[in-house]
């Protein structure tokens, strides 16, 4: 399922996701994997934001998706990534039965103006053989919005 849905967005071999209208950004240069680290949301205005180099920005797809039965995946679109525009850093793979938005680890090689609500990235989808475990909990499911990571979680088991 993929809500809103736009027929003109499917292509032959996947589906391509919009970029929402909100950045999230980490306030500190340094971050800690043992603890929540301190973000503020940066929102893209209609004519552009310069995205500069070595920086993080979190970002999130405006559509929900949820997979059932098979594996979905995010790439970024080849015409972004001829601008030097990454949409992930290690997060493309996702989870059977994931319900949410996917958050975008976005960077840049260069200087780059962005613009909300472009056709940003896209996803697709392997099947599965066998049988499979559903995901159905985790810290990232049934998401509302950007989400920074919770890795300082593993810790506290």
């Amino acid at each position: 399922m993929i809500k809103p849905f736009d027929k003109k967005a499917l292509n032959p071999n996947s589906y391509n996701l919009k970029l929402h209208d909100e950045l999230l950004i980490y306030n500190e240069r340094i971050l800690d994997m043992k603890r929540p680290n301190k973000t503020r949301i940066i929102k893209i205005p209609p004519d552009g934001l310069a995205l500069e180099p070595g920086v993080l920005y979190l970002g999130r797809t405006l559509e929900y998706t949820e997979t059932d039965g098979l594996v979905p995946m995010l790439e970024g679109r080849s015409s972004v990534g001829r601008l030097g525009l990454f949409i992930h850093v290690t997060a493309g793979f996702g989870d059977v039965g994931f319900k949410g938005y996917w958050t975008l680890e976005i960077h840049c090689i260069q200087p780059i103006h962005i613009y909300p609500f472009v056709e940003i990235c896209q996803i697709y989808y392997h099947s599965i053989e066998g049988a499979f475990d559903r995901y159905d909990s985790g810290k990232y499911q049934n998401n509302e919005g950007i989400q920074p990571s919770l890795l300082y979680k593993d810790f506290e088991k």
